[in-house]
């Protein structure tokens, strides 16, 4: 919090990257349960930090700004990395040239960048929701829906569970 605090993070920025963190703990929860590795405290700093770029733009910049700011502060690579890949489903690198974006790689690879990203995509704003609002949401803006479902069937199956099933029972209660 201090790093949102320093970059001048509002309120609901912090608020989104709080429920976000709490989604991320649940998923790497249940990684470490089945005694899958995870590096856990990367992953629940990643939520936590995702969205500190949005203190600079609010564009699809977002990930890449928030990932500059936390090399100036030398966080952990890792961390950096799931800041930088956590937009949209992932931006291959021909889309990341389209959208005037540095030759980075923005596609999340590692357990820790992957449930961040499906993390985010579980919720607006504070609210955790079904994946298919976001899906929606995806297809109405003209967005890859096939990477972004691709996202969450690639959980499901290292997780060998519904990410958002899971999701939903732990944090609202239901099924």
């Amino acid at each position: 919090m201090r790093l949102h605090r320093k970059y001048g993070s509002n309120q609901a920025i912090i608020n989104h990257c709080r429920t976000v963190a709490k989604v991320v703990d649940v998923l790497a929860e249940e990684f470490s349960r089945q005694g899958k590795y995870i590096d856990r405290e990367a992953a629940s700093e990643g939520g936590l930090l995702h969205d500190i770029g949005r203190s600079r733009v609010q564009t699809v910049r977002h990930g890449l700004e928030g990932s500059l700011i936390l090399e100036g502060e030398g966080v952990d690579e890792k961390v950096v990395q799931i800041v930088r890949r956590h937009v949209g489903a992932g931006i291959s690198a021909e889309e990341a040239k389209k959208l005037g974006l540095p030759d980075f790689d923005y596609v999340p690879r590692t357990r820790e960048e992957i449930i961040v990203c499906f993390a985010d995509k579980m919720v607006d704003a504070e609210r955790v929701r079904p994946f298919v609002e976001e899906v929606k949401r995806f297809a109405a803006k003209g967005h890859d829906v096939e990477r972004l479902l691709a996202l969450k069937s690639g959980l499901e199956a290292d997780l060998g569970t519904d990410p958002e099933a899971l999701v939903l029972h732990k944090i609202k209660g239901t099924e």
